[in-house]
């Protein structure tokens, strides 16, 4: 399992699919983000020798809210957050957009209701001392190079969560999304971009990563403007590409796109 959130006081000291910890490293305290297999969670915690504090669901799907009921059972009396209009399964506290939830003593985990995949997507906004680069956890909303399918929601809904919420975090904040579907992405925004160097660029970095056996996650929020098609769809060049006027019609068309295509 390996470690991909190396902040001094902020570690993924697991590797489980869908499924990040975050680790305040000066008193040991640990939160979990869609804690989808609850018995390899409590083993690396043991191993590391942490303190789970809380858990954290980014919406209601199996694959993200399915083991909030057995880590229950496992922890007794810990607290589980969701989003307040998602019916997330187990969930203990409900939250909403603008919530603050403290971890150990540098670490603060803000929601931000990021709608569209389900209606009560939240997003993990976490910070921690000054000197260190925040991250956001985005579930199934944003994903590298890509976003998730429009199960409940809108494309204004998406283009609102994406473009406003999450395109307005700093540059420097590093993107955990719920899977890894980077080299599929990357080589669709190319289908949009075919001249956009920066996906050219990220695209073989990501098929080295790839056959190397090494993640492709994180990226940045930087990262994502540069290549992320669901996330430049302001710029009039894409917006004539997808045959469109406006930046949320932009984003409905090159989701038809990327939902009809083959790769």
């Amino acid at each position: 399992m390996r470690a991909s959130f190396n902040m001094p006081h902020m570690q993924n000291a697991i590797k489980i699919p869908n499924t990040k910890m975050i680790v305040d490293e000066s008193t040991k305290q640990a939160a979990v983000v869609d804690p989808v297999e609850p018995e390899k969670i409590l083993e690396a915690s043991n191993s590391h020798g942490l303190t789970l504090k809380f858990f954290l669901t980014t919406h209601h799907h199996w694959d993200h809210a399915g083991g909030n009921e057995k880590i229950k059972e496992l922890v007794p009396g810990i607290k589980v957050y969701g989003g307040s209009i998602d019916n997330v399964k187990g969930c203990t506290d409900q939250i909403e957009n603008g919530d603050k939830v403290p971890l150990g003593a540098d670490i603060s985990v803000l929601a931000l209701h990021t709608p569209c995949h389900t209606k009560g997507h939240i997003s993990y906004y976490v910070t921690g001392k000054e000197d260190e680069d925040p991250a956001v956890f985005t579930g199934d909303t944003l994903f590298i190079a890509g976003c998730g399918k429009f199960f409940e929601g809108t494309a204004e809904q998406m283009y609102q969560s994406l473009c406003v919420t999450l395109g307005s975090l700093p540059k420097p904040t590093r993107v955990y999304c719920g899977h890894e579907y980077t080299v599929k992405n990357l080589q669709f925004a190319l289908t949009v971009e075919p001249d956009n160097l920066r996906i050219q660029q990220k695209l073989t970095w990501a098929q080295n990563q790839q056959q190397a056996g090494q993640p492709t996650i994180p990226s940045t929020i930087e990262e994502e403007l540069e290549t992320n098609p669901f996330m430049r769809v302001d710029l009039p060049v894409i917006q004539e590409k997808v045959g469109c006027k406006s930046p949320v019609e932009a984003l409905g068309e090159i989701r038809k796109w990327k939902d009809n295509w083959r790769g």
